[in-house]
């Protein structure tokens, strides 16, 4: 479920699936779709924070719902969502906390300001899975982070934790989960405040040099996951990653 409250012209969007640590099911990203669309088209909507309802921020795919959905094209809530996250043109703000897995860490690249606890954790399993990274991330991540370590995090698909993600500039801030909403919000309300057409220039000048790159980027990630994504040594890493979860259950 996604929950949507407007306050001083900013949108706050919440994850709100706590049962599944905000496992996106690809009704999910319909509505994270249709909000962020709903923020391009209102003037009164400066800013949009994204955050959760409990302690994971989002747990990746909820691979059952997503392997459902069928292939990976133009109509695809997944491929809608990723295409809407990269050409976004409002500052986009994220309060994260707890997990970000797969899509909660990579949906990250796509957004100005970052705010985090010191308990979160990040992870990109893809190459676990038998898959390649998405959301224009092998672009995105090593303009980050560096080559070697986006090549850590990609291929080895090693976590890290706040101090990591900070020291690469993943993250503006870490703080105590207690305090993380405050800050977050009054950044956003700060930036709600400021002179419109100034800030959106702003974004479109920071943005600009990698707009393009990023979205050939992930119309090629697209096309090697939808590969990837059929081939066996995937779909035994899934039956396997299935199996590991009815076991511990």
């Amino acid at each position: 479920m996604i929950l949507t409250e407007l306050n001083q012209g900013v949108l706050t969007i919440t994850l709100h699936r706590p049962e599944k640590k905000n496992a996106l099911s690809q009704q999910m990203y319909r509505d994270l779709v249709q909000a962020l669309q709903r923020a391009e088209a209102d003037s009164g909507i400066k800013v949009v924070l994204l955050a959760s309802s409990s302690d994971s921020f989002c747990a990746g795919n909820d691979l059952q719902d997503f392997l459902g959905a069928g292939e990976l094209n133009d109509q695809h809530p997944t491929v809608i969502f990723l295409y809407q996250l990269a050409r976004f043109t409002k500052p986009l703000i994220a309060a994260v906390d707890g997990l970000a897995i797969g899509i909660g860490t990579t949906a990250l690249l796509h957004c100005d300001l970052v705010y985090v606890t010191e308990r979160v954790r990040f992870q990109l399993p893809f190459t676990a899975l038998g898959l390649c990274p998405e959301a224009g991330s092998s672009v995105l991540l090593p303009q980050v982070a560096g080559y070697q370590k986006a090549a850590q995090y990609l291929l080895l698909g090693e976590d890290f934790g706040a101090n990591e993600a900070l020291q690469m500039g993943l993250v503006n801030q870490v703080i105590n989960a207690d305090k993380l909403m405050t800050l977050a919000t009054g950044k956003a309300q700060t930036l709600a405040q400021l002179p419109d057409a100034a800030v959106l220039a702003t974004k479109k000048l920071l943005r600009q040099q990698l707009q393009q790159p990023t979205l050939a980027a992930i119309a090629k990630e697209l096309e090697l996951f939808q590969q990837l994504l059929v081939s066996d040594d995937c779909q035994q890493r899934v039956k396997g990653f299935f199996g590991t979860k009815n076991n511990k259950s």
